[in-house]
């Protein structure tokens, strides 16, 4: 039985990373030997299991007791991944990358200096930023790591991955994606790269649909009333702007729930009043986990939309497949994975990456970004309209969960993962910038240094 080292952000952390490491470990447990490394000692124990959870600075010593087999990294964009990245070069593993860009991520923790930081700190910063960006982008053009740095980057973030170390040093890489897989393996050929499929737990086995039923009740919406809904963080990229328009030329009889929280720089309940719909624009604000099944079983049509995007693959979107609902998704090029319906015609597009057992009935509606508005108007009217469509789309989306997105099958998924890892040696990269190859007698020079004294007995 190998014995693992997993980083990951778990509950009560609000990621949906987090979450989901909460239902899979317990269900890894049973074949793996399992130590669960988090950013703080404040995680919640995993239900279940005695699998033990320690604060990731306890990493390196019990790695020097007891040598772990494997690290397992879940990383992702997000702030609660940050405990991760001091140990990927280190201790080379395999990596689960849940967003197919980390520079949102990579570029805030390395140049985001405390408030009244020296002035050192913050150059060694952005010189360690600068660095990374060469590395990873070395044919892009020099000032564009500037940009970054003056905060004028915008999107820019989405055409420069920062990938290339990250891949590089992990024995293997995996991805939820058969897209993202098939572009990584050809933007970096020398890594090992693989596919696992995502995996979301039953909601008809927590009863959902009746608590769905009456939580519209909490809400305001009519029984009767054919209801929209979004999940996730309430953002433009989740073209809420977009979804609100459409809304508006709904019938008025149609309802809209946004559930998720709110951020500081976007009001969607004031664009909702100036649209003259905030009357049937309910927002739930932050919704537990353990309500999340019910939210969707509550809707008629999920709006799993994106862009930007950093080819993540949307857990909200695999929630609404399970519980057998209607989706409207952007048409993405890392997708391809399910057939679906092109709003202008109504034909079924084709699924080139689609795995074995996917239904050969369109599973969602696919938007496209170059003409977005119009073709989700079109979406959302048909989908409102049509009772049949609307079953029929939620009766493939969930035999489309049920081939490939149960638990089971990702656990499958990950246990084959993890004996192909077991068996990549830990690569050898040479050429790192030089603060991911950190000096390990640099903190002994510095802590000699204030008495005078010289560690380094063979210099000269």
């Amino acid at each position: 039985m190998a014995r693992l080292a997993w980083f990951t952000p778990l509950p009560p952390e609000r990621s949906g990373i987090a979450a989901y490491n909460a239902d899979l470990l317990p269900r890894l447990a049973a074949a793996h030997d399992i130590d669960v490394y988090t950013a703080t000692e404040a995680a919640q124990p995993l239900d279940g299991t005695a699998l033990p959870v320690f604060p990731a600075h306890e990493f390196a010593w019990r790695q020097l007791q007891r040598p772990y087999d494997l690290n397992v990294y879940q990383l992702g964009n997000a702030p609660c991944h940050d405990f991760i990245w001091p140990h990927l070069a280190r201790y080379p593993g395999l990596v689960v990358l849940h967003d197919g860009q980390l520079h949102h991520a990579r570029g805030r923790l390395l140049l985001a200096a405390p408030e009244g930081a020296p002035a050192s700190v913050v150059r060694r910063g952005r010189d360690a930023y600068r660095a990374e960006f060469r590395y990873n982008h070395p044919d892009a053009p020099p000032d564009v790591s500037r940009l970054v740095i003056d905060s004028l980057a915008g999107s820019i973030y989405y055409f420069y991955p920062m990938l290339r170390w990250v891949v590089r040093t992990a024995r293997l890489v995996a991805v939820h994606s058969p897209g993202l897989a098939q572009d990584l393996s050809e933007d970096y050929p020398s890594v090992m790269v693989r596919s696992l499929r995502s995996g979301m737990p039953d909601p008809l086995d927590r009863n959902a649909p009746v608590r769905g039923r009456k939580l519209r009740d909490r809400y305001g919406v009519p029984r009767d009333a054919v209801l929209f809904a979004a999940y996730g963080l309430v953002t433009p990229e989740k073209r809420i702007p977009s979804i609100l328009r459409a809304f508006a030329a709904m019938p008025a009889s149609t309802h809209l729930l946004l559930a998720g929280g709110r951020v500081a720089h976007y009001d969607p309940a004031a664009e909702a009043e100036a649209l003259g719909v905030a009357d049937r624009v309910h927002f739930a604000g932050y919704v537990p986990d353990e309500e999340l099944d019910d939210h969707v079983a509550m809707c008629d049509v999920c709006l799993s939309l994106r862009w930007p995007t950093g080819r993540e693959t949307s857990a909200a979107w695999l929630r609404a497949l399970a519980a057998g609902k209607p989706t409207v998704v952007t048409d993405l090029a890392h997708g391809g994975e399910v057939r679906m319906l092109d709003p202008e015609t109504w034909d079924v597009l084709p699924a080139p990456l689609a795995r074995s057992g996917t239904p050969d009935e369109p599973v969602s509606v696919a938007v496209s970004l170059t003409d977005e508005q119009r073709q989700l108007e079109r979406a959302m009217r048909r989908l409102h309209d049509d009772v049949a469509l609307r079953e029929a789309l939620g009766r493939a989306a969930r035999a489309c969960w049920s081939a490939n997105h149960t638990m089971e099958s990702a656990v499958n998924d990950y246990r084959a993962a993890i004996a192909h890892a077991l068996a990549c040696p830990a690569p050898r990269v040479h050429d790192l910038p030089a603060h991911l190859r950190p000096d390990p007698m640099e903190a002994a020079r510095l802590i000699a240094s204030e008495w005078g004294v010289g560690v380094d007995l063979l210099e000269g």
